[in-house]
């Protein structure tokens, strides 16, 4: 260290001035963003059908697939330290927030509404004359007609 702490925040982040944390975090950056992906692949086909789901990952991908792609522009432009500081703090930020923050109470009540729709339905097949059409029915549709 040759200079003191707060002026390693203006110079350019380059191999030469962080040699310890320049490879780790661009190939940490593009790791992290490839796990991503496939992350947001998987469960996106894996609850298709389950909207605040879906929602969720939308959030998580494109902030994460934001941050850790500007981390790697940010490594290969010699971004000044400070910046790639407020890149990762606000996009880790973001992900963090949409999925602790923003989606568990929308999970709650799309649960209750799941759990809703179940006892519906099996309250609706549970009785026998609710899939059975009897005789009379029957005779009314035809009169109708």
């Amino acid at each position: 260290m040759t200079l003191f702490p707060w002026d390693y925040f203006w110079i350019g982040f380059n191999k030469f001035n962080f040699p310890d944390l320049f490879d780790p975090l661009w190939v940490g950056s593009g790791i992290l963003l490839l796990i991503l992906i496939a992350l947001y692949v998987t469960r996106t086909r894996a609850l298709h059908r389950h909207r605040p789901y879906l929602d969720m990952w939308e959030w998580i991908f494109w902030s994460g697939l934001i941050t850790y792609f500007l981390v790697i522009v940010g490594s290969t432009f010699q971004f000044d330290f400070a910046v790639i500081l407020v890149i990762l703090a606000s996009g880790l930020g973001t992900m963090a927030w949409a999925r602790f923050r923003r989606y568990p109470p929308l999970f709650e009540a799309y649960e209750h509404q799941l759990a809703r729709q179940r006892y519906l339905a099996r309250a609706r097949s549970s009785r026998p004359e609710a899939t059975i059409r009897t005789k009379n029915v029957r005779a009314k549709q035809r009169k109708r007609r």
